[in-house]
């Protein structure tokens, strides 16, 4: 079986990335309700359920979109094969991106649905430091160089598992709590919650995981330098060849 047709694939980015946004916001919500006293609980709680939805999503989706679910992974796929002519191309990383944006806006406002708060809201949440802006750089780049290391290994099945537990621990070791993730910051912004981040926070996010994105592209190709053009870019979604990463 080959490459699923985009309308597919993008069905499948969307669907994903609003489904991860709900778990993200959703157990975030859950644990303000079952912990209101204890910050640090809460986090756990967060992170827990965070770890558990998104190794399952890259499971259920990995095979029909490569489950990127993020737009700084679509945009290193697409960097990574400029001089080869693989991986995405840019009208596809283009489409993958606002097909996950929208769905990471779709899955905020579901979550706070499922909890009976107002559908529409909008973060006030400000986390913008330097401090913040920095563990944005790290989760990304640890991240996005975990992704392309387990693709020029040969090692893309345990991406699930392996991608899960990055995200996991960075919530905890970054000051940010890891959002790594363009697409699940704006998404971020419509949940007055837990999870949520103010507006006039997420550009500042954002930049930091663009630049964390090239950071970790750059360590994987130091590292695990390509021998063939198929090493260069993620492995295209094939049924047969078992999930792709985040």
């Amino acid at each position: 079986m080959g490459t699923p047709p985009l309308a597919r694939r993008l069905a499948a980015e969307a669907v994903g990335t609003a489904l991860l946004v709900a778990v993200v916001v959703g157990s975030g919500i859950a644990a303000q309700q079952l912990s209101p006293n204890d910050t640090g609980l809460q986090l756990l709680q967060n992170s827990t359920a965070t770890v558990l939805g998104l190794a399952v999503l890259i499971l259920v989706f990995g095979p029909v979109s490569g489950a990127h679910f993020n737009p700084a992974v679509s945009l290193a796929d697409w960097l990574a094969g400029r001089r080869t002519g693989t991986g995405l191309t840019g009208t596809e990383t283009a489409a993958y991106s606002a097909a996950q944006t929208l769905g990471a806006v779709l899955g905020a406002v579901l979550a706070n649905i499922m909890f009976d708060t107002a559908a529409a809201q909008i973060s006030t949440h400000h986390r913008i430091t330097t401090g913040h802006l920095i563990g944005e750089i790290v989760a990304t780049a640890g991240l996005i160089a975990l992704i392309f290391t387990l693709a020029r290994t040969g090692r893309t099945a345990l991406a699930p598992f392996a991608v899960a537990a990055w995200i996991g621990a960075a919530y905890w070791f970054t000051s940010s709590t890891s959002f790594a993730n363009p697409a699940v910051t704006i998404g971020r912004i419509f949940t007055d919650t837990f999870a949520g981040i103010a507006p006039t926070s997420a550009p500042g996010f954002i930049a930091a995981q663009l630049l964390g994105a090239l950071l970790g592209l750059g360590a994987a190709a130091v590292f695990h330098p390509a021998t063939s053009p198929d090493d260069i870019v993620l492995p295209h979604p094939d049924p047969l060849k078992g999930p792709l990463p985040q």
